[in-house]
């Protein structure tokens, strides 16, 4: 049976740094001490005006072939996870596929926005499962948001971040790799969070720049409950599926946008805090990106390691939700 597992992991954000002194000074008031103590950011990272969705792909991508030892044209497939892309036509995927010269490699985007890296995930690992010209995917999740939000809106502007991470999918017979995934949406809430201008439904006009509705906007304040509660149902499928208890999961990447609703999902499962691994803290919220960015980071520094069960979970706007289980 063929499988797809990961070969190797990729991640990258740009070089401006923005503290939370930055917005303690632009906003006038102390936003750093709610921001440490209820989120534990630190610091995020932000495009230059120079910069852009794709160069933040291009770079992951770059670092993830390195770490599989392949090259650019032994790609099959390239997959972008991103809600701030590149343009709106074409897909950003096919910018990457020619800055890196993967000249053999298909090419799409896909958009469930925060969930959107393991929706990635999923699909190429079956591509790979069921077609056998699929050999090796470079998967990416890519944020720039800094590029939609309202410089004076704190309640935006201090969360989000830039950055992108990015593993290639390889094809194996061994026992390791994908294991199971799943995906569903509660699309009753495609209108509380979002960027809704700049598509067919209000395209941008000098108006729209006026109203600033081309910007982020949280619309309406979700319920509390519903990722934790979301995630740990997530997870004890994936548990379910595989025949796994929650300790045999080495180490759960998640959605980053709040570390409390990260600790409440793990506190249902009876597991320690230190099971999930954080950016957060000097990488702002990173959206699609967050994920692949954590296993990176996690990959390189040796806590996880060939072998090991790892989960990913992931919650964004519309509002999608993924899961997915590998064996690494």
């Amino acid at each position: 049976m063929r499988n797809a597992f990961i070969v190797g992991t990729g991640s990258y954000v740009p070089e401006l740094t923005i503290t939370n002194q930055y917005f303690n000074e632009k906003l006038g008031e102390d936003v750093d001490t709610w921001l440490v103590e209820n989120l534990t950011i630190r610091e995020r990272h932000w495009c230059k005006e120079n910069e852009s969705t794709a160069d933040l792909c291009e770079n992951a991508a770059l670092a993830a072939l390195a770490a599989a030892g392949i090259s650019a044209p032994e790609l099959d497939m390239i997959i972008v996870s991103t809600d701030t892309p590149e343009y709106i036509s074409p897909s950003t995927a096919s910018v990457v596929q020619h800055r890196i010269g993967a000249t053999r490699a298909g090419t799409f985007d896909l958009n469930t926005a925060c969930a959107g890296f393991v929706t990635a995930l999923d699909t190429a690992s079956k591509y790979i499962k069921a077609d056998k010209q699929y050999n090796n995917i470079l998967v990416i999740g890519a944020y720039a948001m800094s590029k939609h939000l309202n410089k004076e809106d704190k309640k935006t502007v201090t969360l989000f971040a830039d950055g992108a991470g990015a593993v290639v999918l390889q094809s194996t017979t061994e026992n390791k790799g994908f294991l199971s995934a799943h995906q569903f949406t509660c699309g009753e809430y495609h209108d509380w969070m979002g960027i809704y201008s700049g598509g067919a439904r209000q395209p941008v006009t000098s108006d729209v720049i006026t109203q600033k509705t081309h910007q982020l906007q949280f619309v309406k304040k979700f319920p509390k409950e519903l990722n934790p509660t979301n995630w740990t149902e997530m997870a004890q499928r994936l548990m379910d599926e595989n025949n796994l208890s929650p300790e045999d999961v080495k180490m759960f990447f998640m959605t980053q946008i709040n570390i409390s609703s990260i600790h409440q999902m793990l506190d249902n499962l009876n597991l320690p805090h230190d099971r999930a691994y954080y950016i957060m803290d000097k990488y702002g919220y990173t959206g699609s990106a967050a994920i692949p960015m954590a296993l990176d980071e996690a990959v390189r520094n040796g806590n996880v390691k060939k072998g090991d069960i790892v989960f990913f979970i992931g919650s964004g706007g519309g509002l999608a939700f993924a899961a997915a289980a590998f064996k690494l």
